[in-house]
This record gives structure tokens, sequence and C-alpha cells, in this order.
């Protein structure tokens, strides 16, 4: 009697065990959305996009991107936390909605630690510090030099607060013990348009956009946020090589999901990333675009997220930005 007992639930077990894996062997079954906190378009849509595309193909499921721009991509975020955690729609986070906006806003739509769950680190892309082609300053240290020696008078411009080349600058600001001006641009387009026009005297943006600039010889690139060489720039230093020790600036890119979506379908959802990454369409995308592709585990993203949670609010506070509403 005990030994059916124990083979029924046994069989009882076994079954269970069997329609767990085939449920979470299942997904995708749907098509599954993918929240991009910016306007199509722009770099977060484009390089969100090459990486969506090879998903839809290497599982065969229908991946949407839905653009939510607005308040530096908090909107679209908060749209993720109060999606249905189970794995249909996931959104693309970066430096600052996981990270910098913690510290930059008085209020968030959202808490990163109890609304989402990270899924994986997409990619890494990094700044140029540049200067205007005919400008007397030739290297970093020469800025550091010239900054020191006129407190107060250079100026450096951004496109918006709390952007990469706004967090840039003022980690270099910190670092190098300078005093200069931090002149905030509605948009990358016009900031680069007033160093051209001799009205910045320097700018810490994207290597894609920045090569372009120096091909053509309008400006000079004196040193990238990276902490080793770059191949969209191998003969610019980087600043840490230029003497700012530990000096780096990650536009880091990847993939969260509401709080509460089931363990698995977070693993099923990174390894299918990680396949995506490795795709030589995908890599040679991302190279155009100046981004690095990344790797490595749901936990590992968390933990830069945290690593880059605590190195921004430093900075922050120590440079004494106002919070925004």
């Amino acid at each position: 009697m005990r030994s059916k007992l124990f083979r029924g639930l046994s069989a009882l077990a076994l079954g269970a065990a069997m329609s767990a894996t085939a449920t979470a062997g299942a997904y995708p079954d749907k098509p599954i959305t993918f929240v991009v906190p910016s306007a199509a378009g722009g770099s977060p849509d484009v390089l969100s996009r090459l990486i969506t595309t090879q998903l839809a193909r290497d599982t065969g499921a229908t991946v949407v991107v839905e653009n939510r721009p607005g308040a530096a991509g908090n909107i679209g975020i908060a749209l993720v936390k109060r999606a249905a955690p189970d794995g249909y729609t996931v959104g693309y986070g970066n430096i600052n909605t996981l990270a910098v906006n913690r510290s930059l806003f008085k209020r968030l739509p959202y808490d990163v630690d109890a609304d989402l769950t990270p899924v994986a680190h997409l990619f890494d892309l990094y700044n140029a510090l540049i200067v205007p082609a005919d400008s007397p300053i030739k290297s970093v240290q020469d800025l550091i030099d010239r900054a020191r020696k006129e407190p107060g008078r250079l100026s450096y411009g951004a496109s918006g607060v709390g952007t990469t080349g706004h967090m840039g600058g003022e980690l270099f600001k910190s670092m190098a013990k300078v005093n200069v001006m931090f002149i905030p641009y509605n948009g990358g387009p016009a900031a680069i348009q007033d160093l051209l026009g001799g009205r910045l005297d320097y700018l810490f943006v994207n290597t894609s956009e920045a090569t372009p600039l120096v091909k053509s010889g309008k400006v000079r690139a004196i040193g990238v946020s990276s902490l080793k060489r770059l191949a969209l720039m191998p003969d610019v230093p980087t600043l840490d090589e230029a003497g700012l020790k530990g000096y780096e600036t990650v536009a880091w890119g990847g993939v969260v999901a509401p709080k509460g979506t089931p363990p698995e379908v977070v693993a099923t959802l990174n390894a299918a990333i990680q396949k995506a990454l490795q795709a030589p369409e995908v890599r040679t995308g991302l190279a155009t675009l100046g981004a690095e592709p990344a790797s490595g585990s749901p936990a590992e993203f968390k933990q830069l997220i945290d690593r880059e949670t605590a190195k921004w609010q430093q900075i922050i506070d120590g440079a004494g930005i106002e919070k925004l509403d």
C-alpha cells in the first residue's frame, strides 16, 4: 500500500515538474513589447531595435518596440513597472533611468529596487572629450592646466542635465579639481554648434558623434572616457592614461522587467539576449554606433546598477546639483 502511494506521489511530482518545465519552455509564445523610453531615431532606439530584431529572429517571437519618451526616460520605465510581470512587457533601462535619475530627481514614478527586475546588460557606450580644432588645448593636461590657471573662465556643455556628457564633465571637475562652468543645452547638436563657434571650450560627447567631426577636421579629440582605448578612436588616449587615474564614464544600457517576473522567464530572456549579442550583424551594428556588446547574468547587471547608483550619487551631491522635479 505504501509502495503504491509512494509511486503515485512520485508520478504526481514528476508530472508537476514536467508541466512547470513545459510552461517555462513555452516562453515566449506571444508578442513581447519592448519599451524604449526615448524618441524613435535616437541612439537608445536604434541600438534597441538592432538587438530586438535579432532577438525576434532567434526566438521566433514578435518583438514590438514601443517608444515612450519624456521626463528623462522616467515615463517609459514607469510603464514597465505597471505591466504584468510575465515577461511580455520589458524595457530598455540605462545609466540615467536606473542610476543617475535616482539622485537627480526629487521623486520618481518608480523604485528601481522595489518595482523592477534586472534582466540583462546589453552594451556600453563611451564619450570623447573634444575641443575645437583651433583650440590651444592639445591634451587633457593642457585643459587641466588652463582651467586651474583661469578658474571659472572655461565652459563645457551637454545635451541636458544628468546626461553622460554632463555627468562625465562633473566627474572630470571633481577628479581634476578644477572650477569650470556647465551650460545645459536642449539637445546635442546645439552644444556642438556652440563648440564649433567658439562659445564653449570643450564637450564630452558620444564617440559615434565625435568621430565624423574629428575626421572632418572640425574638432580634436583629446581623450576618451573608457578605461582602455577604443577601436573607434585607437589613437586617442583614455583620461585614465592622461593622468586622471580611474576616470570612467560609461553610457551603459540594458533590459529590465516588472518586479515579480518569474526567475525562469528572466533566465530564458537573458540567455536569448546573450545569443543575440553574439550575432555578427549585431556586433557590427553596435561597433558602427560606437557601442561594445556586454554580457552577464541578471545578478551581475544588478551589481552594475548598484555601483553606478552610488558613484553618481556621490558626484551629484558633491557638485551640489539642484534636484529636478
